[in-house]
């Protein structure tokens, strides 16, 4: 989520902060998070206090959100929430800085198998930022907060709701978001035992190249291949599944844990 440089105090920060943004365009989520944490070191040093939070909650956001795409979010969860505490009741811009941060710990809630409290934030984030609507644009922060619902829901067995999110999202959705919905899309019509049709989803286009949601795709398609009965296939997805994550993500990324679960699975069923 892109917020303007002009509202952290001074124009000679504009370089530092495009380029954190280049960086996170690039998937370069290491190099994100140790600029980052430079930049709060820096802000900690300014004289002028406004310009020095406003930074170092900027810089906290970008490491902190990192941490989350790279599969490291667990670790960052109580920072994610300092900060988060720190932006309540903040205006403007800073209110959408806060909605990001949430947005954030959506992800980490997610993944960490917490979905009813994942499914009570993203509906409060959605709220929030209808109340922005007609001051800035928030489409894409919105969609992939819509995306974290989408896994929430299907994390509670609700994939009849989960599926008709992620239906209807999906056709104004682009690169980040575009690649979540599609999988959680096809994760609903797993949970909804509507395997061929999952299948056809899955393959239906190719979903453009996101390193936080490396590996999603082909352990979803594991997953359907194997509820088939397809045993060769399943394992050569969920292999790959793994391979992608070991080469993408960090070491700790759950995504790993599930795909040699899952491969497990397969192997064992097989005997």
């Amino acid at each position: 989520m892109e917020i303007t440089w002009a509202i952290w105090g001074h124009a000679r920060d504009k370089a530092d902060i495009e380029r954190l943004y280049q960086l996170w365009d690039e998937d370069a989520y290491e190099a994100v998070e140790a600029g980052a944490r430079e930049l709060d070191a820096k802000a900690g040093r300014l004289h002028r206090r406004s310009r020095r939070l406003a930074l170092g909650q900027f810089a906290r956001f970008m490491a902190t959100g990192a941490a989350c795409a790279h599969g490291r979010g667990a670790r960052v969860l109580h920072e994610m929430e300092a900060l988060a505490a720190e932006l309540t009741g903040t205006a403007g811009p800073y209110r959408l800085l806060l909605l990001g941060v949430r947005r954030n710990r959506l992800v980490v809630l997610n993944a960490e198998g917490r979905h009813s409290e994942a499914e009570a934030e993203a509906s409060a984030v959605l709220r929030e930022l209808t109340r922005l609507k007609h001051l800035m644009s928030v489409q894409t922060v919105e969609l992939s907060v819509l995306a974290g619902l989408v896994d929430a829901l299907s994390g509670q067995a609700r994939h009849e709701e989960a599926e008709t999110i992620a239906r209807g999202n999906l056709p104004r959705a682009e690169r980040r978001a575009l690649a979540a919905l599609h999988c959680g899309l096809v994760e609903s019509l797993i949970g909804q035992g509507r395997l061929d049709e999952a299948l056809t989803e899955a393959r239906r286009f190719v979903p453009p190249r996101v390193r936080e949601q490396s590996g999603r795709l082909d352990l979803i398609t594991a997953t359907a291949l194997h509820g088939l009965g397809r045993r060769n296939e399943a394992e050569a997805a969920a292999r790959q599944a793994l391979a992608d994550c070991e080469l993408r993500l960090h070491p700790e990324h759950p995504r790993l844990r599930q795909a040699r679960i899952l491969l497990v699975e397969i192997e064992e069923a097989a005997r």
